[in-house]
């Protein structure tokens, strides 16, 4: 561990002060070189490696074998880590365009959350197709895995003291030196502070706001994967919950990025998942719904199912002493008398 803290946080509401935080978790040398392992990448690691262990601890439950689960999940991880980066990369150029080198060292952050997103369903759809495995199958089963991980990564991002909020005066409102120096850094004026955006006051931990939400829509997930019955109803309930979520977070976050002056990226893309999730949602609605009544006009009313299921208990008389006789079974003996 580091002899003298990356960051002292305060949360001033809450009586917390002067609390210590480390980038770094541990050190070690490795045949002369020092290696560091960042909270950041380990988090990120556990997020991946607890998703997959519940998975598969699943997976037979809703038809899935446990081999294609670890595929999905050694092809997935790595398409999301750099759909991720890429995704970051690509909204903030001007920051790696004079040094390409800097795309690699993710021990910064620096990893938009919908790219990985992008990236993960991209190497779940190759998957899928080489597979044969229908694709709102595999997501549907792998939807609640999604926040659960996100939740845990989100604490990396306390770490690194980053994707935090506008001030807040809520008793939960945090600050570090980490806050404070990146707020003095996009003032123009540090004398004159933006409204929102003052360096001395705490701000929105909007780290533990998404945690908590992440944590809330898992459980709901759950609940609906396993009562569902439509096709790509719980990938659809995630779009729809956490772009809810998503987009009143990235409202009052200070590290949104932008596709124009004033619109944010993230805010779009939640939009986007929002109206998704409805449509789906809408959809699978009236498909049970016209199901329901396709079936209504085949079914058979009550007194017509039952006038194939009665049985007569009496018979005309005529007919049943006639089929008596018919039937009749008689004595040995009284059959030989009359032959002989």
């Amino acid at each position: 561990m580091n002899s003298t803290a990356d960051f002292i946080v305060n949360f001033p509401g809450l009586g917390i002060n002067n609390l210590e935080i480390n980038r770094i978790v541990f050190q070690f040398n490795l045949f002369g070189r020092e290696i560091s392992i960042y909270w950041y990448g380990l988090l990120i690691a556990l997020a991946f490696l607890l998703s997959m262990i519940l998975a598969l601890k699943q997976a037979k439950k809703h038809g899935l074998k446990a081999d294609d689960i670890v595929d999905f999940f050694l092809i997935l991880i790595p398409f999301a880590i750099v759909g991720a980066r890429l995704y970051y990369v690509a909204f903030e150029w001007s920051e790696f365009s004079s040094d390409w080198l800097k795309i690699i060292d993710l021990r910064s952050g620096g990893l938009a959350f919908y790219g990985g997103v992008i990236g993960a369903i991209i190497g779940i759809w190759l998957m899928a197709m080489y597979k044969r495995i229908r694709l709102s199958k595999i997501v549907d089963f792998l939807a609640p895995y999604l926040p659960l991980g996100h939740a845990i990564g989100r604490w990396g991002n306390f770490f690194n003291q980053e994707a935090f909020g506008t001030n807040t005066d809520l008793p939960w409102g945090m600050i570090s030196n980490g806050t404070s120096n990146y707020l003095s850094r996009i003032n123009p004026d540090p004398s004159n502070s933006l409204a929102g955006l003052d360096p001395s006051l705490p701000v929105h931990p909007t780290f533990l706001y998404e945690f908590a939400a992440n944590i809330l829509i898992f459980v709901i997930l759950l609940v609906v994967r396993r009562r569902s019955k439509q096709p790509m109803t719980t990938v659809a309930s995630y779009f729809l919950l956490y772009g809810i979520v998503r987009f009143f977070v990235e409202g009052i976050r200070t590290d949104s990025l932008y596709a124009a002056e004033g619109i944010r990226i993230s805010q779009l893309l939640s939009a986007a998942m929002v109206v998704f999730g409805l449509l789906v949602i809408l959809i699978n609605a009236l498909r049970n719904n016209s199901r329901k009544k396709a079936l209504a006009r085949i079914s058979l009313s009550e007194d017509q199912a039952a006038s194939f299921l009665v049985v007569p208990m009496t018979a005309d008389e005529n007919e049943s002493s006639s089929v008596d006789e018919k039937h009749e079974i008689r004595p040995e003996n009284e059959d030989r008398g009359e032959s002989a």
